[in-house]
């Protein structure tokens, strides 16, 4: 029986697979699933709105504790304030003296606008040479009377409370109160007197923090009073005003259903406890069932006919994705044999940026790599056989032009000794020199050569060519010494001299100057030979260059320029080829490059 139903259903194509298997595993569960989920959905709304609910009320908690703890702090860094202390504890003989001091002390209008969550900062100590400036004020009976200045004096501590607009003290210039304040007692034992230290926060500060809440939320303190809410007008009010219908004062973390305003209500009720703080705020979030029901209800009743419609749609997508897929497939299948058969020129076009799609672009990145790796060998084999024609074709043209040696040799050595015991020293010299120059020429099937080597060779080359000429040759040769053991194709810079030496003479009265110079940098070692012959003119300087890159040799072209340019090209590619500046009438200057990390390095 399973062995039927597995051949039934490899015989189906792909897009009926898909099709069968989302019937079976999709749209029948969904369907059994969804009608029960639909009779639970209205208690997971209510459950995911109190964890909402409470949620918030915990980020708020941590927001409230954060904004308080600018306010903390700076009444810590006022606490061991000896300025301050000097300033509130000095007894003035005069206003003028008074105003000096507090025209001097700046912290607290500094702390003001340095954070934005204060709103102001008061003293009051008893000393009655003081004069209230809205900042440091004397003690008064009338301020020993209120409740929040008994309750601090009971201890040391920080006290978070909410002080009435109507007291007086604090509806100054700086905006009514209704606001929160730090209120906590500051010792000064050298004085043996306390004073009482109050900072306010900024109201707007705190409302900030409950306007993106979504359920109506506040913030009182232990008195009762609304320090902070969603809806500002509830600040400074009692929590009676909210009309919760129960008494939530023993209450420290709990969710708590009940009336509120005549409404039933879930109400979150948390504490938090500011650092350092002996006194508590408690954080209130309310928010009615009968809103949350009534859209579970409707969302109830929608859920069936959307899963409905939703699983019809799905549907007519899975078809259609496995109609694309499959054609998609098919057309890779049929590219993947054309390759199998040999076409390499092939492409393949399937879009997208999915599996497919990225199939067929490796596909192509495929194609492509064969086809550059046939390229590279092909073009490497090319350049092998080119290296090896042009060095045999330099060797025959060079064994071509070989004499016999040692009858050579003998020869000039014999001119040589019969001139010497004559007394021409001069002419023995440039026998010797030519005798020298020719047996190194004699050795260029070597494969390389010292730089040195190449460098004797041509000063041997133009002393003889400086004998011939005399005064209408003057040449000279600049050459590094750290780059006498640089290994060089032989016969690489001989026939640029000799180009120089031969045209640079050409149609030109007076002496000619011929320059080598071999220097070395970071890179590579650079080669120039430079005249101040005739030059060239660009139209001349032109021909030469397409004359020296040709492929193939022409009759009358400039042979040794040529050969050199090849085989610098073959060596160290097309960048280190000969580099040609002409000027008619002013000289010319053939360069060339041979990087450290060829082969021919020692």
């Amino acid at each position: 029986m399973i062995k039927k139903l597995v051949r039934i259903i490899n015989n189906l194509k792909l897009k009926y697979k898909l099709i069968l298997f989302y019937i079976v595993v999709v749209m029948i569960p969904v369907i059994i699933v969804g009608i029960i989920l639909t009779g639970y959905f209205r208690d997971a709304a209510l459950t995911r709105a109190i964890d909402q609910a409470t949620n918030n009320v915990d980020k708020l908690k941590s927001q409230v504790t954060t904004k308080l703890r600018v306010p903390t702090d700076i009444s810590n860094l006022l606490y061991f304030d000896e300025e301050l202390e000097g300033l509130v504890n000095t007894e003035y003989p005069s206003i003028l003296e008074l105003t000096k001091a507090y025209l001097d002390y700046t912290n607290f209008q500094e702390y003001i606008l340095r954070y934005r969550e204060i709103s102001n900062i008061r003293v009051f100590i008893e000393n009655n040479s003081l004069v209230d400036n809205m900042s440091v004020a004397p003690l008064t009976p009338e301020i020993e009377s209120r409740a929040w200045y008994k309750k601090v004096m009971e201890s040391k501590g920080i006290y978070w409370m909410y002080i009435p607009d109507k007291d007086k003290y604090f509806n100054s210039t700086r905006g009514t109160i209704n606001k929160l304040s730090l209120v906590r007692q500051v010792p000064y034992p050298q004085y043996q007197k306390s004073g009482i230290l109050m900072v306010q926060v900024v109201q707007d500060e705190l409302n900030g923090m409950l306007v993106q809440e979504p359920y109506e939320t506040i913030i009182t303190d232990e008195q009762g009073y609304i320090v902070a809410a969603k809806n500002p007008q509830l600040v400074g009010s009692t929590l009676d005003a909210f009309d919760i219908g129960m008494n939530i004062d023993g209450k420290s973390k709990d969710v708590i259903r009940t009336t509120v305003k005549g409404a039933d209500s879930y109400v979150i009720v948390d504490e938090v406890t500011p650092p350092l703080s002996v006194s508590r705020l408690k954080l209130i979030s309310v928010f009615e069932t009968k809103s949350i029901i009534s859209d579970a209800n409707k969302v109830s009743q929608l859920g069936l006919l959307i899963i409905f419609g939703v699983l019809l749609v799905a549907l007519v997508l899975v078809y259609t994705i496995s109609l694309l897929t499959t054609n998609r497939l098919l057309r890779l299948s049929r590219q993947l044999n054309q390759v199998a058969l040999g076409n390499l020129n092939i492409v393949s076009r399937i879009d997208g940026t999915d599996e497919i799609g990225q199939l067929s672009r490796q596909f192509n990145y495929m194609v492509t790599s064969i086809n550059q790796l046939i390229n590279q060998v092909v073009e490497s084999n090319e350049k092998n056989s080119k290296l090896e024609i042009a060095q045999r074709e330099i060797k025959l043209k060079m064994m071509a032009s070989q004499i016999h040696p040692h009858f050579l040799f003998n020869a000039l050595e014999s001119i040589r000794m019969n001139a010497h015991l004559k007394g021409e020293k001069e002419l023995a010299n440039i026998v010797r020199l030519l005798g020298k120059l020719m047996r190194k020429n004699l050795e260029v099937g070597r494969e390389r050569a010292p730089m040195k080597e190449e460098i004797e060779m041509i000063r041997s080359y133009l002393e003889i060519q400086k004998f011939r000429y005399e005064d209408r040759l003057m040449y000279e040769i600049e050459f590094e010494p750290k780059a006498a053991e640089f290994m060089i194709p032989p016969l690489i810079i001989q026939p640029l001299v000799e180009n120089s030496v031969v045209h640079g003479l050409e149609n030109k009265e007076g002496t000619v100057n011929v320059k080598v110079k071999v220097t070395l940098n970071d890179e590579e070692i650079l080669v120039s030979v430079t005249d101040d012959g005739i030059g060239m003119t660009a139209g001349r300087l032109t021909e030469i260059l397409e004359l020296i890159t040709k492929p193939e040799e022409e009759p009358g072209s400039r042979i040794g320029l040529r050969n050199v340019h090849q085989r610098l090209v073959l060596y160290y590619g097309e960048q280190h080829g000969l580099k040609i500046v002409s000027t008619d009438g002013q000289g010319t200057e053939i360069s060339f490059s041979i990087p450290f990390d060829s082969d021919y390095k020692m």
